[in-house]
């Protein structure tokens, strides 16, 4: 037998110790990802840095007034918005798939900062993701910044430097594809080009927001009113709709509409089921096709083997199995994208109910929602859903895949070995005992219908009434069926069993539904999750609430300016010279109305100064004088 092609490993590394592998080591020239991680951090830090130099705080220190420049600087930069905010959504969700690779690094363990004892693992693994928030965090600071000048630029720079790695990568490691099928190298591209997508459209969007400023600041309108954030537009038509009169005539769907997806003016998805829904299908893409490459390969070097033995029925039995994984594996992207979207419609759906006020849906302990786990809920939610995506897809795919099989050897093999009617004859000699059953629960069905149950009480009723007929027939006819139930029962209870696990294996990546049954979702973390989620986001987003806060904000900003354009000390015309004479005038004419306020002020409480008492008790003598003599002139007894 022949070694195997040059070119060809079989693991996740090549064995270092084969001359070919060190030519391969030697021909390799790509960047490391965790060097170029490490890297990343320093000029992260710098970028941050300087747009928390942009931000200004509404609170200042006192500290702060010996630097004047400085005064309300370096506040707190907010890189993602998950509770309510929709701008940049599409963005965001790019920035996340941009983030994506590191997301897999850290899955499989490739990011290990630094060496530690294994039971101190779950730490290095915690380090390792704030290291990775941490040098993707320009790439959402530069889009949430309200600088967007600033933010365009670094945006630009950091993004453009980190796709010129990644081709570089890409380039260097299909430069190893020797074209045979043994080398992944061949197929590298295939998994990356997600990832170079996502920073090309950001490094787009940033040269955007560069270009839209300068032009703004160019035509001297970089003060213009931001779009706001509280409430967007949709909120308001939601609000007024509740409003309206319902129309009297709904308006007819078409087939999309009624049967795929409806699409709601007045409802929008916030940022974070975007990204979810973004990163779990750029998930799903790379784990199918790391998958694919690995079984591809791998078939192609069992054939390689199999053909210097010359073994045709191994050969066969081995396409069978190839063709039903490729099958299964098409099968089960299909439900996994087809359960992505359904959450999303799920998740409108639920929201849209608690919006009306309807908790139905909901199990019964959770009407009332507990605010530390609402919370704690909203924020793993979006992993756990990628999570949730991914192992979904994977247990499903080893189901259809056992199914296929099964499938195969019981339905294939056999109709092309033997011809379609005599494996349909041996089927039905298999299922005749299956089918008998099927027809006495029918036949039970039946019998009750058309003889145990009263006629119908109008002609107009859909199905007979629940009232007894016959009642001495139907007493032997259920003790005749009892012992035969019994044995029915054995086999119900098997395919109760079956069935269950079935669905809950198909249902195992929709979080939005419990697999337990009643009275126990409690166990179910995942759904527990999805409660508290939608509960959370309720609560924060419900636009009835918000366009009464922000009515009631815009009110009160109203009268206070109404209330401030009545003061000439708030008036932004009045020179600084000319409201420093005015407040010296004010208290000057208070103080003499009211001199024992001149013992009470901070200054003279310090000095102590016996001349000002002296000269407060003389003002305090002539104002009493002065009021006498006013009081003697109206007094007309004087007169007398």
């Amino acid at each position: 037998m022949d070694d195997p092609p040059k070119g060809y490993y079989g693991g996740s590394e090549p064995d270092y110790h084969s001359p070919n592998s060190l030519t391969l080591m030697e021909k390799r020239c790509d960047i490391d990802h965790e060097l170029f991680l490490h890297a990343c951090l320093l000029p992260s830090l710098c970028i941050i840095a300087l747009l928390s130099f942009f931000e200004r705080r509404q609170k200042t220190f006192s500290f702060e007034d010996r630097f004047p420049c400085l005064r309300g600087r370096f506040g707190v930069v907010v890189p993602l918005d998950f509770t309510g905010s929709l701008r940049n959504r599409w963005s965001y969700a790019f920035a996340i798939g941009a983030a994506a690779p590191q997301m897999i690094y850290l899955f499989i363990g490739a990011i290990i900062p630094i060496k530690v004892p294994s039971w101190l693992i779950t730490l290095v693994y915690l380090l390792a993701a704030f290291e990775v928030a941490l040098a993707n965090l320009p790439f959402f600071a530069c889009l949430s910044t309200t600088h967007k000048a600033v933010g365009g630029a670094l945006g630009l720079l950091y993004t453009f430097a980190w796709l010129i790695v990644a081709v570089w990568n890409i380039g260097c490691i299909h430069a190893l594809c020797d074209g045979s099928a043994f080398n992944i190298m061949c197929y590298h591209w295939l998994m990356w080009w997600p990832y170079v997508l996502c920073l090309g459209f950001l490094l787009v969007r940033f040269g955007f927001m560069l270009a839209k400023d300068v032009h703004n600041r160019l035509k001297k309108s970089a003060t213009q009113v931001e779009e706001d954030e509280v409430v967007q537009s949709h909120q308001y038509r939601y609000v007024q709709t509740l409003l309206r009169r319902p129309p009297i005539r709904s308006l007819e769907k078409s087939w999309f509409q009624r049967k795929v997806y409806d699409w709601d003016p007045y409802f929008k998805f916030p940022n974070r089921m975007i990204a979810t829904t973004i990163i779990s299908l750029i998930g799903l893409y790379l784990l199918i096709s790391t998958e694919q490459i690995w079984i591809s390969t791998f078939s192609n070097f069992i054939y390689y083997l199999l053909q210097g033995l010359s073994v045709e029925q191994l050969t066969e039995h081995l396409d069978y199995t190839t063709y039903t994984w490729y099958v299964t594996t098409a099968l089960a992207a299909l439900s996994s994208v087809a359960h992505v979207g359904h959450v999303l419609v799920c998740y409108r759906k639920h929201i849209k109910r608690l919006w009306a006020g309807k908790k139905s849906f909901l199990p019964e302990k959770y009407h009332t929602a507990n605010s530390a786990l609402s919370v704690a809920a909203f924020l793993r939610y979006p992993g756990w859903q990628i999570a949730f995506t991914l192992w979904g897809y994977v247990l499903v795919h080893l189901v259809l895949f056992v199914f296929g099989m099964v499938f195969v050897y019981l339905v294939v093999i056999p109709i092309r070995e033997q011809g379609f009617f005599t494996w349909l004859i041996d089927v039905t000699i298999l299922l005749a005992n299956f089918f008998i059953v099927l027809a006495l629960l029918k036949l039970q069905v039946l019998l009750v219908r058309f003889f145990f149950l009263q006629d119908k009480l109008s002609p107009q009723d859909k199905q007979k009434p629940l009232a007894l007929n016959n009642r001495k027939v139907f007493h032997n006819f259920n003790y005749y069926f009892f012992f035969y139930n019994v044995i029915l029962g054995l086999g119900s209870c098997v395919l109760r069993l079956m069935s269950s696990a079935f669905v809950s294996l198909l249902l195992v990546s929709r979080i939005n539904r419990t697999v337990m049954p009643k009275g126990f979702e409690l166990l179910d973390k995942g759904y527990r999750t999805w409660i508290g989620m939608i509960m959370a986001d309720h609560y924060h987003n419900n636009p009835v609430m918000v366009c009464f806060c922000h009515l009631l904000l815009k009110r009160t900003v109203e009268r206070q300016t109404a209330i401030n354009a009545y003061s000439r000390l708030n008036n932004a015309s009045v020179s600084t010279l000319d409201v420093r004479v005015r407040a010296r005038w004010l208290l000057l004419y208070t103080l003499l109305r009211n001199p024992r306020l001149i013992l009470l002020r901070k200054r003279e409480k310090r000095n102590n100064n016996q001349e000002q008492l002296a000269v407060v008790w003389a003002t305090m003598q002539t104002q009493q004088a002065d009021a006498a003599a006013a009081v003697h002139s109206t007094d007309p007894s004087h007169l007398v």
